[in-house]
């Protein structure tokens, strides 16, 4: 049963694509992630898409957060088909979004280290400088903007340098909008060190930039980051509580959908207009988000 007539004052992000495509039994236990779905079974996508607007999600966000040329290229796949799995995780998003009747369809642009697939996206220990970013990420998201998504999910920045990068995309192509977040190590800097404030400065008065904030990160810091944020609309999807062992491949601890959505209250009234949530989250906690927030 959908929760999606109730009103709240915030936008309800989806939550952790992989992990309900894990729930609904897919192995994910790949370097592609759930992006390796939009080549072996795109259906198990749509579904999760729906799931998640059923639970009362305002967004889908595609599965094309660790879908890149090199990686899809390191799967045989050449360029025009790599660029056609990155087109059908938006239309994939699209019909999800017609089918509910509604809804926005953010193209989601992982950063660098989800391709490095070595936890990097949680530190921010990158190779490349800020030009090599840029290079990087730019066959990618020119694709993606140019997808008929309604804006691009800039999501899980570790880095400074990464941070900039995207800054200078955006630049680039004016037409698209975004929002940015940023993976966090505690309650005021970014995964390498940097305050968040400092992140956040690159993108103030930008039109192109819907909101900042922050995503996969300890939802115990969220208030905190959220008062390190001084212009709005701020963003925030934290993990569900657990943390990852990066060593063993498996996430540690235990988290509850209610007190998630309890805590979603608390990050309303810091100042969070888009609310939802990443890693070990599902359809149950955007539910009790928007009972919550209702």
């Amino acid at each position: 049963m959908s929760s999606q007539p109730l009103e709240t004052d915030v936008v309800i992000l989806d939550g952790g694509l992989a992990t309900h495509l894990e729930a609904l039994g897919y192995d994910l236990r790949d370097e592609l992630w759930s992006a390796k779905l939009l080549m072996e079974n795109p259906e198990a996508i749509l579904q999760a898409h729906r799931d998640y607007f059923a639970a009362g999600a305002d967004v889908a966000t595609t599965a094309s957060y660790q879908a890149s040329f090199p990686a899809f290229e390191q799967r045989g796949r050449v360029r025009h088909e790599a660029q056609a799995l990155m087109q059908l995780s938006v239309e994939l998003a699209k019909e999800a979004r017609d089918d509910a009747g509604g809804g926005v369809v953010a193209a989601s642009v992982g950063p660098y280290g989800a391709y490095l697939a070595n936890g990097a996206e949680y530190t921010g220990d990158y190779d490349l400088d800020e030009d090599g970013l840029i290079a990087w990420h730019r066959p990618r998201w020119e694709v993606l903007a140019d997808s008929g998504a309604d804006l691009l999910a800039c999501e899980t920045i570790p880095s400074y340098a990464e941070a900039r990068a995207i800054a200078a995309l955006l630049r680039e192509t004016p037409n698209i909008n975004a929002w940015v977040s940023f993976s966090c190590r505690d309650g005021e800097a970014i995964s390498d060190g940097t305050p968040l404030a400092e992140c956040a400065a690159l993108f103030a008065g930008n039109p192109q930039v819907v909101a900042v904030g922050v995503n996969c990160t300890a939802p115990s810091h969220v208030k905190s980051l959220i008062g390190r944020l001084t212009e709005s609309p701020i963003i925030v999807y934290p993990n569900s509580g657990e943390s990852w062992d990066a060593e063993d491949h498996r996430w540690l601890g235990i988290a509850d959908p209610v007190e998630f959505g309890a805590a979603a209250r608390e990050w309303r009234d810091a100042g969070a207009a888009y609310i939802g949530g990443c890693c070990r989250t599902t359809p149950e906690h955007i539910r009790q988000i928007r009972e919550s927030l209702a």
